[in-house]
């Protein structure tokens, strides 16, 4: 199913501010919430899609390359993930819990009268952005490319918990488990209660009782990975894609980052990409331009057979429909462009010189400017008199 726009998801306009983009995000996730909408499906998909919504929104690249390419500079090659992609509930509190204070993160949903459980904080990996170089005939087909990616990756010796195996963990004393620690203030307005991330823990909810030797209780190390990555045709200078879960490793089992993938072309020695059309310049000889004659093109694929009609004139762009590159997005391809020029040559034989003579005294070979070219001399006469 095609994804709606997300401008529509948050019913904001293209030019609405920072600020309002996250009022209506907050909104939205208030009104979708699972903890005031219990076991109802299609109010839970409403809070993923907001939240990829926002996701890409309120990030200045990311909307950029939006506004651009529209969900085809989102999406992923990976596993067919999009651009953000929540399949986890708990991945957006972690992400996005800041925007609401204590109703996100530890604490619940406790604005719709504290029924919610406490959520504890989950580690968020960094992204990773590689460059990838690619040539017209992969851009043409979509390619397929493995990445050796150098990272931080779960550490093999304790599972990625930052634990020694014999060892295991023990429950926060100071948050007891929950991750987060409420204190109450009294002021002239009466009592305020806040919720912060507890600083024994660090939101985990638990303590390690012994660390991992080999990372240190980070639960990461340095480390490398082979990323497949399905690159789809008609991709464009300086589109990223997005391979969500394969950046760095999070902290002690958290969520993975991303791999942003920004694209790169190699320039091509014969054809011109210009948007989905290719150019190509072809010099023909005077005899050719005149008499006619057959001529071989250059394309992405095979080269292809072409007719220069006899009296064809320099400049004249010959169109090949459907030989250029497809749009990212599926729908059509573009053509390529044959531009003619004649080939004047510098120096020429004594031979050659009384041929050009001969046929310079014909009346075929007296230039004879059409109508259009009188009107256009006419015009700019009126520009210097």
């Amino acid at each position: 199913m095609a994804k709606r726009d997300y401008y529509e998801i948050l019913e904001v306009s293209k030019n609405a501010s920072k600020e309002e983009i996250k009022k209506s995000y907050r909104k939205k996730a208030l009104k979708y919430h699972p903890d005031k909408n219990p076991d109802d499906k299609a109010a839970e998909q409403k809070f993923k899609e907001a939240a990829e919504a926002y996701e890409v929104l309120s990030n200045d690249d990311k909307k950029a390359r939006y506004d651009r390419f529209g969900h085809a500079g989102m999406s992923g090659a990976a596993g067919g993930q999009g651009f953000g992609g929540f399949t986890d509930i708990e991945d957006i509190f972690s992400q996005f819990g800041d925007i609401f204070g204590g109703h996100f993160g530890g604490g619940g949903f406790g604005g719709f009268g504290g029924g919610g459980q406490s959520r504890r904080r989950v580690n968020k990996g960094s992204n990773l952005r590689v460059k990838v170089k690619l040539n017209l005939s992969e851009i043409a087909n979509g390619v397929e490319k493995k990445l050796k990616v150098t990272k931080y990756v779960a550490c093999e010796t304790c599972g990625g918990d930052g634990a020694e195996k014999s060892s295991g963990f023990s429950t926060c004393s100071t948050c007891h488990g929950s991750g987060q620690v409420t204190r109450v203030s009294n002021t002239f307005l009466g009592q305020m209660q806040t919720t912060t991330t507890c600083p024994g823990c660090g939101g985990e909810g638990k303590i390690i009782s012994k660390k991992c030797t080999s990372c240190h209780g980070e639960g990461i190390v340095k480390g490398s990975e082979v990323i497949k990555i399905k690159i789809p045709a008609g991709v464009a200078e300086g589109m990223q894609l997005n391979v969500s879960g394969k950046g760095n490793a999070a902290r002690r089992g958290g969520i993975n980052g991303d791999l942003m993938v920004m694209i790169e072309e190699e320039k091509n020695t014969e054809l011109l990409r210009d948007g989905n059309d290719l150019i190509y310049s072809l010099f023909i000889s005077i005899s050719d331009a005149a008499l006619g004659s057959n001529s071989e093109i250059p394309t992405v694929g095979n080269p292809v057979k072409i007719k220069i009609d006899p009296g064809t004139q320099p400049g004249k762009i010959l169109r090949l429909r459907g030989k250029g590159l497809p749009e990212v997005n599926g729908y059509g391809k573009g053509d390529l462009l044959v531009n003619i020029n004649v080939w004047i040559p510098k120096s020429l034989t004594k031979e050659e010189k009384r041929i050009l003579e001969k046929l310079n005294e014909s009346d075929s070979f007296t230039p004879k400017p059409s109508s259009h070219d009188k009107n256009f001399f006419e015009r700019m006469r009126g520009y210097f008199e």
